[in-house]
């Protein structure tokens, strides 16, 4: 057991190593290119764009930006994953409710977000917009993945609960969520992703005040690239720690409902 702890140790700090390594080629790379192109408003350097996202963090109005497109974003997932398991979990009990479903969620995956974000304006006030996409574009994933993991549940398994009359939470917990728990990481996984990139899209799209999306559309405008840089590298920690902190949730949660049970 020790050695495999021994083993498993240098392996992370190897792959951790070589992930460094990677972004500080990527750095080089673009640092390179800024001053190959030698001007400003085309390429900033990394080196300026970290200057201009510290000065921001040092702004009140930075962190009222972050945690309006936060919530809306964030929102969005969390009325997705709450509606999609719902709505998996009454389609694999009732087939008809799949049927009804089925090309809802078939035409939301194949549109595009511009054509949602442009008739969401006709509808919503731009404040609420990312908040209304973000759920849009996850809704499909959660939904599909959440329902495939229950239909994949052994039939022997759900046979077994019902002769040994094991209670409706216990089957839950100990048939059920083993199954269907890699199937909804998966799908929080992507979906958070589609959550941020259509979500922010629709801010630079409707302008709420206030927004990362208006900070980035102004950015353009005035031919300020510092800001643009700096702000994207905002939507992608952001997004990135909120991932990696929802996965490592669910993980937490796994391991405590499956700890000392059927599992």
């Amino acid at each position: 057991m020790k050695n495999s702890t021994l083993q498993a140790e240098p392996s992370k700090v190897r792959r951790a190593a070589e992930y460094g390594a990677a972004v500080l080629f990527w750095l080089a790379l673009w640092h390179i290119a800024s001053l190959r192109t030698g001007n400003g408003i085309l390429l900033v350097s990394p080196l300026e764009a970290a200057k201009r996202l510290l000065s921001l963090l040092a702004t009140a109005d930075f962190w009222r930006t972050a945690a309006f497109s936060f919530l809306r974003i964030t929102g969005g997932f969390f009325a997705a994953l709450a509606s999609g398991i719902l709505l998996a979990a009454a389609a694999a009990a009732v087939p008809f409710v799949r049927t009804l479903l089925s090309p809802v969620t078939a035409a939301v995956k194949a549109t595009p977000a511009a054509s949602f974000i442009i008739l969401a304006l006709i509808w919503i006030p731009s404040r609420n917009l990312a908040l209304l996409i973000s759920f849009l574009l996850a809704f499909p994933v959660i939904y599909t993945n959440t329902l495939t993991g229950i239909l994949a549940v052994d039939g022997k398994l759900l046979e077994m609960a019902r002769v040994f009359g094991i209670p409706p939470v216990k089957r839950l917990l100990y048939v059920y969520l083993p199954d269907v728990m890699p199937f909804l990481a998966s799908a929080c996984s992507v979906s958070i992703g589609f959550c941020w990139k259509s979500g922010i899209a629709a801010e630079v799209i409707g302008q709420p005040d206030g927004s990362i999306g208006d900070k980035l559309y102004k950015a353009k405008i005035y031919l300020e690239t510092a800001d643009l840089f700096a702000w994207t590298a905002v939507i992608i920690l952001m997004s990135a720690a909120f991932e990696r902190l929802f996965l490592l949730l669910i993980k937490a949660l796994e391991r405590k409902l499956f700890k000392g049970g059927m599992v």
